[in-house]
């Protein structure tokens, strides 16, 4: 009787090259961007550059050492040790389920919680940010624009840079953060102040017609899509100018302290952040509550009521 052949089994890739170029050609059938393709391709060489032991031929052993000596890291913050996990991880994965590695060495670790980054800018800066873009031009439009719509929403860069035309109604004042663009993949309705939809008007008002419904209402020139990279580019050029240092989060963690700061509600805040729990919101409410402490110091009326003690001198 004939023998069966139920299953052909793969030769693995000689290399990590060739396994992560066709791990590559999978995520992107998926329809990830080009730049998570990048940031996928920039981790996992950046791994076996720093450990070439763990790629010669897929010694199982080497492989599990040096993903644990990479994410063992003396010093490495929570952000960093969460994407190089990620990217890793999804990597070993695939590479398990296609029969390359007998497993994935990364499979039970979990995320670090990562305290988060408040930055308190000082009022002067982000006024002086602001009046920074020519808008004369159409990039300077679209910047100043952008910016006052983050000092006014809180919104996401990313949640943002996918906003279309038909997200927005200018009238009342109301923008929708579609759940598929979401972080949270929960759709969430913003508002904004008039004097930022003036300026999101005058932005529509010069956009080519061509451009259509699909190009992000804000774009690159050419109605591209822009990203964190490119709009990270147009502030820090804005900051060499001001001689001073801000990432485009930043503009976020404003909106929420002095949103705090003229008396919005703390609930409402974590519903316009989007955030999942109050959890996050609550470290706004406490970088607010020290600036009231700050300010009870100064200002208390009893200073005024009841004056200093003299100070007492004894006589000999």
């Amino acid at each position: 009787m004939a023998g069966r052949l139920t299953k052909v089994k793969k030769a693995a890739p000689a290399s990590y090259e060739l396994a992560l170029e066709q791990f590559l050609i999978w995520k992107k059938a998926q329809g990830i961007s080009e730049q998570t393709m990048k940031d996928y391709r920039e981790h996992v060489n950046r791994f076996f550059r720093r450990y070439p032991e763990a790629s010669k031929p897929w010694d199982a052993e080497a492989l599990e050492k040096s993903a644990y000596d990479y994410l063992g890291e003396d010093g490495i913050k929570p952000a960093t040790y969460n994407n190089r996990l990620v990217y890793l991880s999804t990597f070993f994965n695939w590479c398990a389920d296609k029969e390359m590695i007998d497993d994935n060495p990364l499979l039970n670790f979990k995320k670090r919680k990562a305290e988060g980054r408040i930055v308190n800018l000082d009022e002067n800066v982000i006024r002086e940010l602001l009046m920074s873009p020519d808008t004369s031009t159409y990039t300077g439009l679209r910047d100043q624009a952008l910016m006052l719509f983050f000092l006014d929403t809180g919104i996401r860069p990313k949640e943002a840079f996918a906003l279309l035309e038909s997200d927005f109604n200018i009238r009342a004042l109301e923008v929708e953060v579609r759940q598929e663009t979401a972080k949270t993949k929960a759709s969430r309705t913003l508002h904004y102040s008039p004097e930022t939809a003036k300026v999101i008007s005058e932005l529509l008002s010069v956009r080519p017609e061509e451009w259509g419904e699909s190009v992000p209402i804000f774009c690159t020139y050419e109605g591209k899509a822009l990203n964190r990279h490119t709009w990270g580019d147009r502030i820090e050029f804005y900051c060499k100018k001001l001689g001073t240092h801000i990432v485009p989060y930043d503009l976020r963690h404003s909106f929420a302290i002095l949103f705090l700061r003229q008396g919005g509600n703390a609930l409402a805040l974590q519903r316009m952040l989007g955030h999942v729990t109050l959890e996050m919101t609550k470290r706004y409410v406490a970088l607010t509550n020290n600036d009231l402490k700050n300010q009870h110091t100064m200002a208390s009326p009893i200073k005024r009521l009841l004056p200093s003690k003299k100070r007492m001198v004894k006589l000999k």
